[in-house]
């Protein structure tokens, strides 16, 4: 039976994480500028890498900043490539040309 998955947000370290077993496997740091979610890197422990729990995590990420009315700005080259590939998040994109 595959371990049970679970979101959190981990508000005393800035992270949004995806727990295994109770066991943290990835996690998509964050900052607030002003009302913009800024997502500078995402961190995959290396024994669970390449089982698509970054792109769940950032999926649920994307999904809350569309549910909550927020902007992103993706710093991390992770999350870039993700909405490049995923076009139906291109619009929470914050425009930072200002």
């Amino acid at each position: 039976m595959p371990a049970a998955r679970e979101f959190r947000h981990n508000e005393e370290q800035q992270r949004y994480e995806l727990l295994l077993g109770g066991e943290v496997m990835t996690y998509a740091g964050y900052e607030w500028r002003g009302e913009v979610l800024v997502l500078p890197h995402t961190v995959t422990d290396p024994a669970a890498r390449g089982q698509g729990l970054a792109g769940e995590l950032v999926t649920h990420v994307l999904d809350l900043a569309r549910t909550n009315g927020w902007t992103v700005v993706p710093s991390c080259w992770y999350v870039g490539q993700f909405i490049d590939q995923h076009p139906e998040y291109a619009d929470l994109v914050a425009d930072t040309s200002r």
